[in-house]
This record gives C-alpha cells, sequence and structure tokens, in this order.
C-alpha cells in the first residue's frame, strides 16, 4: 500500500458547527484513503482557535514530513482547507514538482493534481487558490468589523489580561473580574507603587504568594511589565494603539495606574533586587551633588558612599564618593526619629483620632465643594456635545471641526469623570489612612527590629516616614514624609503630658492644635 498523509482544518466555530469539523473531515479522507488502499502514516489537523503563526508551523511541519518520510499522498478535503494563500501554493507546487508520483488529492471536490496533471485541472487549481485567498480576504474584512463594532460598544475583541475571565454566548461575550486571580493583580499595582520593587522582584514576590499564569506557570519579567502598562484594569481598553474607555469593572484605579506609569519610566533610583539587597537601596542621596549612594557588602556588613558619577555642572566627580557611611550608623541617625513620632499610650492616640475627625469635617466640606465644581463641568461639557452634533447635522459648522471639538469636549469630560472616581476614592479613605499613619508610627521600631521583619518591609516602612534621606561624609540628614512630619510636630507634645490638671484633651483646646492642621495630607 502506498503511503498517504491526510491534512484537516477548520477557520472557524460558525465551521465546525455546520459540517466541517476536523473529526468529519478526518473520516471522509480515512474512507477515501481506504478505497485507494492508502496507508495513511500521520493525520496534521489544525482548530479553529489556532494562531496564525501556528497554523503556518503545522503546514510547513506537514510538508517537511512529507519529503523526509518518501510520503507522495496528501490528502485533503478541499483547496481552501490546505492553502489560503500563494507562499503556501509555491510551497506545495515545489514539492510537486520534484517527483511525478508525488499528488495531492482534494477529495470533496474531486481533484487530483501532480506534476503530470493536465491543464486545465492545474487550471481548476489555480482558480482555486485565487478563490481560498479571496475567501480569507472576506473572512479577515468580517472579523476586523467585528472587532472595531465590540470596541464601539465598549468590549475588548481578545482575551483579556490576566484577573479577567470572558463569559457569555457566542457574539455576546463580556469580561469579568476572576477573583482568584484578581487580588494578586490588585497587590501587583499596590507594591510597585511603593518604589520598593523592581519589576524582576515583583515576578518572585507574587509568584511566591501563588500568581500563576492562565498555563499554571510563573509570570516572567516581560508579561509583568506587560500588565503593569495595561490600561485595561483602570477599566480602558488599548486596541491598535488607541485607548478608549471599556465596559468592564475596574481593578485598581486611575491613580494607582498613573503612579505606576510614573515609576516604570523612571531613569534613576530603579530599585534592583538581589538575593542580599541592601535596606537603603535607592533610598538616599549624596548632599554634595545629588547622586545615588550606591552600596557594598564588606566583611558581613553594608556601606553606603556617593556613586562618584559626574553630573550636570560638575566639571569634576564628586570628592564625597571616597566617604563611606556603615548601615549600622544610618539606622542609629534614623531610630530617635521613628521614636520621635511614637504615641506613647492610647490616650494620645485617641486624642489624634478626635482631631483627625475634626479634620474630616473640613474635608468633606473641601470635597463637597470639589465635587460640585465637578459635575457641573461634566454637564456643561455635554450641552456642548450635543450642540455642536446638532451643528453639524444643521451644516453650521464643518465634519473637520465637530470632529476636533468632539475629541476634545469627550476628553475634558473622561478627565472630570475620572476625577470624581479619585475624589469618591480618596475621601472613602481619608480616615482609615490616617488612622493607619498613627498605628504605624506607634509600632514603627517594633516593625523595623522584628525578629521576622523582611528587608521589604524595612524598606516600604522607610517610604511611609522619610521623604529623602541625604548623605555628607558620615553626617546624615533625614526628612520626614508630610503625615510624620505632622506627627513630628504633635506627637512630643502629646507625651511630654503627665500631670492630672493638664489633660489631653484641654491640650487640644489651648492650642492651635486644630482642623487646619490635617493629620494627613494627600499628594
Amino acid at each position: 500500500m502506498e503511503k498517504s498523509l491526510v491534512y484537516a482544518r477548520v477557520s472557524s466555530r460558525e465551521q465546525e458547527e455546520t459540517g466541517y469539523s476536523l473529526p468529519a473531515q478526518e473520516k471522509l479522507l480515512t474512507d477515501y484513503a481506504s478505497r485507494k488502499q492508502y496507508d495513511i502514516v500521520k493525520v496534521f489537523s489544525i482548530s479553529e482557535s489556532a494562531s496564525g503563526s501556528k497554523q503556518r508551523e503545522v503546514f510547513y511541519e506537514m510538508i517537511r514530513h512529507l519529503v523526509k518520510n518518501n510520503i507522495n499522498n496528501l490528502l485533503c478535503e478541499k483547496v481552501d482547507r490546505l492553502t489560503r494563500n500563494m507562499k503556501d501554493a509555491v510551497a506545495v507546487n515545489e514539492w510537486l514538482e520534484v517527483d511525478s508520483n508525488r499528488k495531492v488529492h482534494f477529495v470533496k471536490q474531486n481533484l487530483v493534481i501532480h506534476k503530470e496533471a493536465k491543464s486545465d485541472e492545474k487550471f481548476r487549481w489555480d482558480i482555486e487558490i485565487v478563490l481560498a485567498k479571496k475567501y480569507i480576504s472576506n473572512l479577515s474584512e468580517e472579523v476586523k468589523k467585528g472587532q472595531k463594532e465590540k470596541i464601539a460598544q465598549g468590549w475588548l475583541p481578545t482575551k483579556p489580561p490576566l484577573g479577567y475571565r470572558t463569559t457569555g454566548d457566542a457574539g455576546h461575550k463580556i469580561h469579568i473580574i476572576d477573583e482568584e486571580k484578581a487580588p494578586f493583580i490588585r497587590k501587583m499595582f499596590e507594591l510597585y507603587s511603593t518604589g520598593n520593587y523592581s519589576v524582576v522582584a515583583l515576578v518572585e514576590t507574587l509568584y511566591r504568594e501563588g500568581l500563576r499564569s492562565r498555563a499554571a506557570k510563573k509570570v516572567g519579567k516581560s508579561r509583568m511589565y506587560d500588565l503593569l502598562r495595561d490600561p485595561f484594569y483602570y477599566g480602558a481598553m488599548r486596541w491598535k494603539g488607541e485607548v478608549t474607555d471599556g465596559k468592564h469593572d475596574a481593578l485598581v484605579s486611575r491613580e494607582l495606574f498613573d503612579r505606576v506609569q510614573t515609576l516604570l519610566s523612571r531613569s534613576l533610583n530603579q530599585p534592583q533586587f538581589n538575593k542580599h539587597v541592601p535596606v537603603f537601596k535607592a533610598k538616599m542621596n549624596c548632599a554634595t551633588c545629588g547622586g545615588s549612594v550606591t552600596w557594598e557588602r564588606q566583611k558581613g556588613h553594608w556601606y553606603g558612599h556617593c556613586n562618584g558619577y559626574k553630573r550636570a555642572g560638575m566639571n569634576e566627580r564628586c570628592k564625597e564618593r571616597h566617604e563611606f557611611v556603615r548601615q549600622e550608623k544610618v539606622e542609629e541617625e534614623l531610630f530617635p526619629m521613628l521614636l520621635k513620632v511614637a504615641p506613647k499610650n492610647k490616650k494620645v492616640l485617641e486624642v489624634l483620632n478626635e482631631a483627625l475627625k475634626e479634620s474630616h469635617a473640613d474635608e468633606i466640606a473641601r470635597f463637597n465643594t470639589k465635587l460640585s465644581g465637578l459635575t457641573i463641568s461634566i454637564e456643561r461639557l455635554q450641552r456642548r456635545l450635543e450642540i455642536i452634533y446638532e451643528d453639524k447635522l444643521d451644516g453650521k459648522i464643518s465634519p473637520e471641526t465637530y470632529d476636533r471639538l468632539f475629541k476634545q469636549y469627550t476628553s475634558e469630560k473622561e478627565e472630570a469623570t475620572r476625577e470624581i472616581a479619585r475624589l469618591n476614592a480618596g475621601n472613602k479613605k481619608y480616615y482609615e489612612a490616617g488612622y493607619a499613619i498613627h498605628e504605624l508610627a506607634s509600632k514603627a521600631m517594633e516593625i523595623y527590629q522584628g525578629e521576622h521583619t523582611t528587608t521589604e518591609d524595612r524598606r516600604l516602612l522607610l517610604s511611609y516616614a522619610f521623604s529623602n534621606i541625604t548623605q555628607k561624609g558620615r553626617e546624615i540628614k533625614p526628612e520626614y514624609t508630610l503625615a510624620f512630619d505632622f506627627l513630628a510636630n504633635w506627637v512630643p507634645q502629646l507625651n511630654k503630658i503627665s500631670e492630672p490638671q493638664e489633660s489631653l484633651e484641654n491640650l487640644g483646646q489651648k492650642s492651635d492644635f486644630s482642623p487646619s492642621h490635617p493629620i494627613v495630607l494627600r499628594g
């Protein structure tokens, strides 16, 4: 018996549902081989879910298999099952021209092509190739049309990123949050926004905590970078380079997403974690030239010094590069500053808590004022959009002017809508975040020196407490963040009160400890 090979393919789910399924094709070709007494050596099949690159890979693997195993008969259902473009057709023709015994059998069309085939058979083969090419071009147009309509409806026409899953019937599929993976995605953005993680460190951290790709593998560096850049997570969609609003639920706020984009784009102070990372890496700068402090490990201890690079306006390398400071020395300078802001008892925390409530009253007033202004702006922009649309229909403005104004007003309206979302999110968390800062301050030393505290935990604490730390020789100069700076001004006074006649409540009344001094300042 002569050897043969079967090649089957379907291009869409609709084809599978109308009798063109792979099992149906394989049965047709198997029956044909049986009648012709051909021995089927191997079956190559491609389903509708295969990508274009995967289809090409299987096609050329099939050609190589024919040549390598000296198989002369290739069995297909129809021409458009075998090839959809001239390049593939040329590859088939080249295979046929080598040996007159080689044949391609198109069973359903009752067509057999070989080197010695008659001219009308070859002409028919050529025509079928052109028709197959036309079919795939039309299919591509229909797919693009469907994708464009899907985008217009506010839904992504392709598979969503990690953290979402697809649901719904064919033609009505939408994307919803995948509750299993969504917490990892939120944590991915939150951790990176602290500035304490490189993408590499993020990969390892989230892998340890259980994040896996859809293939149950580690999410690699480049993939995680793409995820951090994907606007889908704040409720938008990027399609062919253009970002539009989506109807799916957001996983993170636009504010958090934008903060992450800023960190991804930075060129300096990128934290590069390794097995033995110093606590103060990318946390300190030289007071003389502003350059980053570099850390080196010597005899079990970390030492920092100016990197000595030439900077703008400098004729020579910074002289501070020869001045080393030990990590323990930096910690000695910082510990008193952490103790300074620590409330020593529950009553101090209660006073701070009451002050925050009063501060929050003013915050609510500011919130309502700003919200009202944004709402008015959105209503005004909506009226403008309606007016220019009517003007376009009446011929009062040109299509070009309409397009320009439409983009301008729509962009302003979207930004106002995003600002309302940010405002609502910030207002909701204002009180809780403020009290958390007080709690953090009271436990800062305990956290930093804890037996089970990791380097990353210490770095995160430093981010909350200090906005800048500079080195000049062995002199260290730290600066508080806004929230910790406020605590540094008030907590020492509250901690000093011990006489019964001088109550904490009286101090709050006698001083200018008032809502005009908010506990938490949000940038």
